[in-house]
């Protein structure tokens, strides 16, 4: 199943060590799902990863979410966007991953932020969960 996995998601499965954020990181390393990958995606994963708040909230260290983040782009399948959907989300910084999950032919995106995700002006039929509705349905 493809997959475009919010950095909301990635964030908190490396900040808590249990929870279906780390079991939806999990299936994408086991390759259980195929999470999708474009440059904003890219780049707002390496932004945040960097917060000073996000670092002492970690219970790894530098290196080890290094290579974390490198093994989990390694099954990641990048995308070209080459055409800008613009659903108009309630928050315009959201759009790249309606996007991207179009761009992908992404089955669902996985979000802790679904207010923000659903009510554009233009609607894809995407299915958005966050990681604990992701669980109850697909399974851990």
């Amino acid at each position: 199943m493809r997959v475009v996995i919010d950095t909301s998601v990635w964030i908190s499965a490396l900040i808590s060590p249990e929870g279906c954020a780390r079991n939806v990181l999990r299936q994408a390393l086991l390759k259980k799902i195929e999470p999708q990958m474009g440059t904003t995606l890219f780049l707002e994963y390496e932004a945040v990863m960097k917060r000073n708040r996000i670092r002492e909230l970690c219970p790894i260290g530098e290196e080890e979410r290094q290579e974390l983040f490198n093994a989990y782009l390694s099954v990641c399948n990048w995308n070209e966007i080459y055409y800008l959907w613009r659903p108009n989300l309630p928050d315009a910084d959201d759009d790249f991953l309606i996007e991207l999950a179009v761009a992908s032919n992404s089955e669902l995106i996985i979000t802790e932020n679904l207010k923000d995700l659903k009510g554009g002006e233009l609607d894809f039929n995407l299915e958005i969960l966050t990681p604990t509705q992701y669980c109850r349905r697909y399974g851990s």
